[in-house]
């Protein structure tokens, strides 16, 4: 897919979501580039807002960062239900499960178990 020459204001978002996602890690261009099989110049591309993805690329970035592929999509900034998501994906793997069950016992009316 050719590289745009201006950017579009949701791939802006994708690109800057991706950019945190790639520095909370301590990751160079470089390091998620080897790690996710897709050049350093695509990944710039995509941070810049430059190039749409596929399906594949987000799964592909998503794997090499260590998270869900929804995470690659969600921002915190725009809504509470995204900020939800992002922290529940910071909640260490010991907690989740005790995560869960609150958010359950919260939208089903139950006390928590």
């Amino acid at each position: 897919m050719p590289r745009r020459t201006e950017a579009k204001p949701f791939c802006l978002k994708v690109g800057a979501r991706l950019r945190e996602l790639r520095k909370e890690r301590g990751l160079s261009l470089q390091d998620l580039a080897e790690a996710s099989a897709i050049s350093k110049g695509h990944l710039s591309s995509i941070e810049q807002g430059l190039a749409a993805i596929t399906i594949e690329t987000v799964e592909r970035i998503a794997r090499a960062l260590d998270v869900p592929p929804f995470c690659v999509m969600t921002f915190p900034a725009d809504d509470e239900v995204n900020r939800i998501a992002d922290l529940a994906r910071k909640v260490p793997k010991g907690d989740r499960r005790k995560v869960r069950k609150d958010l359950e016992a919260r939208t089903t009316h139950e006390p928590p178990k």
